[in-house]
């Protein structure tokens, strides 16, 4: 029942198969049995209940709000939630309650959505491992898939006494193990320079980070004004269209959300690909790409090439000074936005009170851990007044000219680019903080940030498995506010290279069943 798809749940609930109330509790029991991942910082138990129970009162009546009325979703700990604890991951918000929704969260709960908790992430959604915030990292799911174990791990291996379990990606890597492991339908998270693609790929579900100006920020705590966008994971991509049409929209309280309205559109299962141009950047054949990453890149490129497609090689000129201007831009608004943490509005604050200045340092050593204070640090340098014109002035420019390369490229005929999302399939957490956080963000963002300082559409589909039985997504960006276009391309791939579901024994003893589909023989 938990592994079926947004769709089918939403259809077996009109049908009376499973109730609202039921399938809240079975979603809770799950999330209890897989605490061990940490995928969740708060689990909203009472409240998902209420809302369970109103939702089934409309069914009763025949007045449900539409296809989300009564399924269980997550959201990223970073968006605010009226009466639950919103902390970001991080002790300089722990024991805040917001007094409003997030945007998006409300038109999640105007649907009737069941809203399970919040899900973990990195502290203020500062990483690319889900592994640096104040409640711990979270574990991939896939570390206890019978793929995975049945290649790579020791029978005598335990969930709990794993010393080389796997990341999960970041930093919406909550959201991403809590819909990879059945314990919601949906969740949000946040994409800044890959933060929703990331994780998703990694955990083997459908990342989608719509078009800058769509869907609205307002709740979202900010991280980069100019890039945040909130993000969608989900199991297929034909759920995350259904997430989408419920988002999207101009929002009075978000300036920088588009005034044309927004029509919701379901996705057709035929496109002829003969009237496909798909490009494929060059640039993208990084340095640190996996063999396993390049091989799936270009037999996706061939299956849309023998669909008959025509498949070009593009140029993105730009691309090689993308992950220097994205850190420039993204530590300056971070250094911006963090100014607001002083200790006397609202969150922590220090009991060191000699003088203002000695509290509200101490505030900020205290509430924000080594990599918040490094961007910080490195956000203050690049907008000093000697630096401001050789650093963040010269980077805005850089990314106008990231941004021209798209335009350029999509005004040539491309409707769509094809790229890897990440340079490998996910790693052991003890091999991951080897290295720190900024290296490690260079690293996992280089295929991703590009189209948030473009403001473009990105998906990130699970093409295949790995040698070691791990997920590898694939990317496709679109054209700006082209989503249908884009998840209509996605949702053919999906459908030629049939990923397997992942398969979890002995975490299913809850009267839960997990189905899995066959791997597509095209890229075994």
């Amino acid at each position: 029942m938990l592994c079926v798809s947004l769709r089918e749940i939403s259809a077996a609930l009109k049908e009376g198969q499973v109730s609202p109330t039921e399938l809240c509790q079975r979603c809770l029991s799950f999330i209890k049995a897989t605490k061990f991942l940490n995928a969740y910082i708060t689990i909203a138990e009472e409240t998902a209940l209420k809302q369970a129970e109103e939702s089934e009162k409309r069914y009763r009546r025949g007045q449900i709000l539409g296809d989300l009325d009564g399924i269980p979703v997550a959201v990223k700990d970073n968006f605010s939630t009226a009466g639950i604890e919103t902390t970001c991951a991080s002790n300089m918000l722990k024991g805040y309650i917001p007094p409003y929704n997030a945007t998006v969260v409300q038109k999640l709960l105007d649907q009737g959505a069941v809203l399970l908790g919040k899900t973990n992430l990195d502290e203020f959604a500062m990483g690319s491992g889900s592994t640096d915030g104040t409640f711990g990292p979270v574990r991939n799911p896939w570390s206890y898939s019978r793929q995975y174990r049945d290649k790579c791990v020791p029978s005598s291996h335990t969930e709990s006494g794993d010393s080389k379990w796997l990341i999960t990606g970041g930093s919406s890597g909550g959201s991403a193990a809590a819909v990879s492991s059945f314990t919601c339908f949906a969740a949000l998270g946040s994409d800044t320079g890959g933060s929703t693609r990331n994780p998703a790929a990694h955990c083997g579900v459908v990342g989608l980070k719509p078009t800058y100006g769509l869907i609205s920020r307002h709740g979202l705590i900010p991280l980069v004004n100019s890039m945040d966008v909130p993000g969608i994971l989900t199991r297929c991509v034909d759920d995350a269209a259904i997430v989408l049409g419920v988002l999207a929209g101009h929002d009075p309280k978000d300036s920088t959300t588009v005034q044309d309205p927004f029509k919701p559109f379901e996705l057709t299962s035929y496109i002829d690909a003969s009237k496909l141009c798909i490009g494929i950047p060059k640039e993208y054949h990084a340095p640190g790409l996996s063999s396993e990453t390049r091989a799936l890149w270009s037999k996706a490129a061939d299956l849309f090439e023998n669909a008959g497609a025509k498949v070009i090689e593009v140029s993105l000129p730009h691309t090689r000074y993308s992950i220097i201007c994205y850190h420039v831009l993204c530590t300056a608004e971070v250094a911006s936005n963090m100014a607001r943490f002083d200790g006397l509005e609202y969150g922590h604050r220090s009991s060191m009170d000699k003088s203002t200045e000695v509290m509200y340092a101490a505030t900020r050593r205290e509430g924000f851990n080594d990599v918040v204070r490094g961007r910080i640090l490195s956000g203050n340098y690049f907008l000093l007044k000697q630096n401001y014109e050789n650093y963040f002035i010269k980077a805005q420019k850089v990314r106008r000219l990231i941004a021209n390369d798209f335009v350029n490229v999509f005004r040539s005929g491309i409707d769509v680019l094809l790229t890897p999302t990440t340079l490998s399939d996910t790693i052991p957490y003890v091999e991951f903080i080897k290295e720190d956080n900024r290296t490690r963000s260079a690293q996992d963002d280089i295929f991703t940030q590009a189209t948030n300082m473009a403001g473009l559409p990105a998906i990130t589909v699970p093409t295949a498995l790995s040698e070691k039985g791990l997920p590898i997504g694939l990317q496709f960006i679109g054209r700006a506010f082209q989503e249908k276009q884009l998840l209509t391309v996605a949702k053919w791939f999906e459908k030629q290279v049939n990923f397997p579901m992942i398969q979890l024994p002995g975490m299913m003893d809850h009267g839960h069943t997990v189905c899995h589909h066959q791997k597509s023989a095209f890229f075994s």
